[in-house]
């Protein structure tokens, strides 16, 4: 009797032992995958735009260092997908679910430890993105920074386009420190504007002053207009030109706080403030419409009580009112700031849910394997992957053409795989 009884206390703690090592393991095997594709992705985008200017090695081990919470938040999720995926292949494709069940064991009780690690899972993924990846990711621009003092070209790229404090420089093809076509735009002067443009520009380091970069530019064409005078505009020609840029003006250029460097707390109150900011601006704009709604209101009650002389100067006068309410009502207030703000928010909580949701959506589907589970949910779980990563970045660079929500757009994706491993879990019958 004592015996049964100790045996019925330790089996569910057994089959939690043996379903936690399963799916750690598979995890831990995926994790390193995941993480080694996006470390990768890294060292070949630093090898392209960063090594090839030869800056120092150090100064790259660095920035690899405070790129990696971005690579473990993101790679927590697609982890769990195929490691539940991977685990539960394989106890299906050796009958270990089947003698689970005929031992009298369902599914359900087994599927709870999947459950609570994903949940676990979702908990750490949600620590690394809130608090390890700002800091990561501010630790990461300062580093930037200071190499641009030393390694100024690191701003320079063949084909872009790229804001200054005073002025746009426009590329061509780049190769090393020499630019094939150039342009630039100044507005250091607020009066006037002007476009100046060289077949070639070489970016070297200031002769005469310190902490400024010089644009020795070839076959130069000036254009300087006016705004106050737009029938006008100036225009000269030179051989060659020397162009000056403050590293300050660069380094300044990207120097505000992005909302990937902020935390869940520090950016909800940033989307408060906006949204306050947006919400004076759409109040502002109905204010307007009821007064021109009232003068235009005013004008045609005015208008029929005057003598038959003065109407077609009154129609002229509720014309114009009426074109002007007309084009207040049209006005479409919006701020995409605002939007970029609150899909960011959204993306603190969306990323790491998704490893709940992936679990969720993978025990089933790891149910249906029959042969070779390991290698069957390994493929499963990277083609879902990849249609997650699409539906995401979808979502996050054009979901706002929809005019959606931020939330739905962000929570599209883990509500798609949440559905699917629902509708699985219905039609497997899972009891």
């Amino acid at each position: 009797m004592m015996l049964t009884r100790l045996r019925a206390i330790r089996q569910p703690r057994t089959i939690w032992l043996y379903v936690t090592s399963e799916f750690l393991l598979s995890f831990f095997v995926c994790f390193l995958f995941f993480f080694f594709v996006f470390f990768l992705n890294q060292i070949l985008y630093m090898a392209e735009q960063i090594l090839s200017k030869r800056v120092p090695i150090f100064e790259v081990i660095k920035l690899l260092i405070f790129a990696m919470p971005q690579f473990i938040a993101i790679s927590f999720p697609f982890a769990a997908l195929v490691g539940c995926l991977m685990a539960v292949g394989r106890l299906s494709s050796e009958n270990e679910m089947l003698i689970f069940q005929a031992s009298g064991i369902s599914l359900k009780r087994i599927f709870i430890p999947f459950v609570v690690l994903g949940l676990l899972l979702s908990v750490f993924s949600f620590a690394v993105n809130d608090m390890l990846l700002p800091l990561g990711t501010i630790n990461f621009a300062k580093t930037y920074r200071k190499l641009i003092y030393s390694t100024p070209s690191l701003e320079l790229k063949s084909y872009s386009v790229k804001k200054f404090q005073s002025a746009t420089i426009i590329t061509g093809e780049v190769k090393g420190n020499v630019i094939e076509g150039a342009m630039i735009i100044d507005t250091a002067d607020s009066s006037k504007s002007r476009v100046i443009t060289a077949a070639r520009a070489e970016l070297k380091a200031g002769k005469d002053e310190q902490n400024v970069i010089s644009l020795e530019l070839t076959d130069v064409f000036i254009m300087v207009t006016d705004p106050n005078k737009k029938e006008r505009f100036e225009y000269s020609s030179s051989e060659t030109m020397v162009y000056n840029i403050l590293i300050k003006d660069i380094v300044e250029s990207f120097g505000n706080i992005t909302p990937k460097e902020m935390s869940s707390v520090d950016l909800k109150k940033s989307v408060e403030e906006r949204e306050a900011r947006f919400q004076e601006r759409v109040d502002e704009k109905k204010k307007r419409e009821i007064l021109a709604l009232y003068t235009l209101a005013s004008n045609y009650g005015q208008s029929s009580s005057e003598f038959h002389v003065e109407i077609d100067r009154s129609w002229l006068a509720i014309e114009r009112d009426l074109e002007n309410f007309n084009r207040i009502e049209k006005e479409k207030i919006s701020d995409r700031t605002l939007q970029n703000y609150q899909r960011e928010y959204q993306k603190k909580f969306s990323i790491p849910i998704g490893a709940i949701c992936f679990v969720i959506f993978a025990f089933p589907i790891g149910l249906l394997a029959k042969r070779s589970g390991r290698s069957v949910g390994f493929g499963i779980g990277l083609i879902v992957a990849l249609l997650y990563w699409v539906m995401l970045y979808w979502s996050d660079v054009y979901g706002y053409q929809l005019k959606l929500s931020p939330f739905w757009l962000m929570w599209f994706p883990n509500l798609v795989i949440l559905g699917a491993g629902g509708l699985t879990f219905i039609l497997r019958g899972i009891r």
